[in-house]
């Protein structure tokens, strides 16, 4: 079914068909009903139709939103498009009457309708994930209690942290992501409705109507830019592959941190594969596959950016790609949050402890304290560590002779700071890697996520 065949004499051709109609906007079926549920009740309340004719409306689009639920609506191979399908069934459900269900509206502005509506469901469902995935990163730094690891600068271990500061990173990137979803849904929620094809209706329509019974509170100013734009996607696309950034930064920590060399954590049997060849392999593919599918969120923002690029007013064919795009980088959130989350979830930490040398800038900041500028307190411990690695030996082997000699302002119990631990309980900054900060941004983040 097509919702244009007046103006030809024959019907498409198969290679028309083929190219042209996608059935990949099917899954916006509850929306289109939704959509149409709004438009129809606004068409009653100016009276462009009859009370009767919406009230049986309004019952067949009641069945097919039931037949939604239930899983039993049929899409025919002849429907061109969810909007086409969407008035075929109701056509067949209450005749010819379901045919004033398009009256004052135009497919552009209704599919303009359809990805913001899906779109406002779906930023609701990843906000919860990720709000979910930020506790679960709270939840984990407080079970490591008081675990000391480095923190790193260019993959070089830099100063003495506690496991759950570095967790806890990932808690703030989580809820920032969260956030920008809910930011970007303030301006996914504007009713295009009333737009028409591309310059409104010579019908006396009520978009504001329309708008009030989606419960939204904008209304579009321009009809152009109401069909036409599509930066509402873009920038779900981009809130969502930010997302996927994260998630990949945290995957290739976990992918680190189950290596011989770092030794910091093990995962569940049950999120993990071994190999075809190695029996003693055990591989964190959910990490290696988030990583990967972070390349692809990649491409698909790319691919909605450049459908954009050089498009001219108002619609063109072209936008109807967006949706493969934003559906697929939607996809690859949920996924990944779901499996990254399974896979913390099982993560059992047992870091050693760190390299002696994370404590260095502890020993720098003993002589500041004494009033020598950081340069020159740095200039001296960099000599004190050039001589101890002559020596063959490290920052946890130093001597009070080694701290005299590097210079005379070092007292001999400066050597109780040249430890992991001592270095993090003298750390005194707001929001550093400090026990005390810890606690601070569980109590913080439990408020914030209840």
């Amino acid at each position: 079914m097509t919702l244009w065949s007046g103006r030809f004499s024959e019907g498409p051709s198969k290679i028309l068909w083929d190219y042209t109609a996608d059935d990949i906007d099917r899954r916006l079926l509850p929306d289109d009903v939704r959509g149409s549920v709004v438009h129809v009740t606004m068409l009653g309340h100016v009276g462009l139709i009859t009370q009767s004719d919406t009230a049986e409306i309004l019952g067949g689009l009641a069945d097919i939103s039931q037949e939604v639920i239930d899983g039993t609506f049929t899409f025919s191979d002849q429907d061109e498009d969810v909007h086409s399908a969407v008035e075929r069934r109701l056509i067949e459900l209450i005749g010819q009457v379901g045919g004033k269900l398009h009256t004052g509206r135009s497919r552009n502005d209704q599919i303009a309708l359809d990805i913001r509506l899906y779109l406002a469901r779906m930023a609701e469902e990843r906000v919860g994930q990720l709000k979910g995935l930020a506790l679960l990163m709270a939840e984990k730094a407080e079970a490591v209690g008081e675990s000391i690891i480095p923190s790193f600068t260019h993959l070089q271990q830099a100063q003495a942290i506690p496991l759950a500061h570095h967790l806890l990173a990932y808690s703030w990137m989580f809820l920032r992501d969260a956030d920008r979803i809910v930011d970007a849904s303030k301006r996914i929620k504007v009713s295009p409705l009333g737009a028409g094809a591309s310059g409104g209706s010579s019908l006396p329509l009520d978009p504001k109507f329309s708008t009030a019974q989606l419960g939204w509170d904008a209304t579009f100013d321009n009809s152009i830019d109401a069909i036409a734009s599509r930066d509402a996607v873009a920038e779900y696309a981009f809130a969502c592959t930010q997302s996927m950034i994260h998630l990949s930064r945290l995957a290739e920590e976990l992918i680190l941190w189950t290596t011989t060399e770092f030794s910091w954590a093990t995962y569940g049997d049950d999120v993990t594969t071994g190999s075809s060849a190695m029996p003693q392999k055990k591989n964190p593919d959910i990490a290696e596959l988030a990583r990967g599918r972070g390349g692809k969120a990649i491409g698909e923002l790319t691919t909605l950016l450049a459908i954009q690029k050089g498009l001219p007013m108002a619609y063109n064919r072209d936008l109807q790609e967006d949706k493969a795009a934003v559906f697929s980088v939607d996809d690859l959130l949920t996924g990944t949050i779901a499996a990254i989350g399974a896979l913390v979830e099982s993560a059992a930490f047992d870091p050693p402890e760190p390299s002696a040398w994370v404590c260095s800038l502890d020993l720098a900041e003993v002589l500041v304290e004494r009033g020598v500028p950081f340069r020159e307190a740095h200039e001296v411990v960099g000599s004190l560590i050039t001589a101890l690695i002559a020596g063959g030996r490290d920052m946890s082997q130093t001597t009070a002779d080694d701290l005299a000699a590097a210079d005379k302002r070092f007292l001999p119990e400066d050597l109780g700071v040249l430890t992991p631990e001592a270095s993090v309980r003298r750390r005194r900054s707001p929001g550093g890697g400090s026990f005390e900060s810890v606690q601070a941004q569980l109590v913080k983040l439990r408020l914030l996520l209840g």
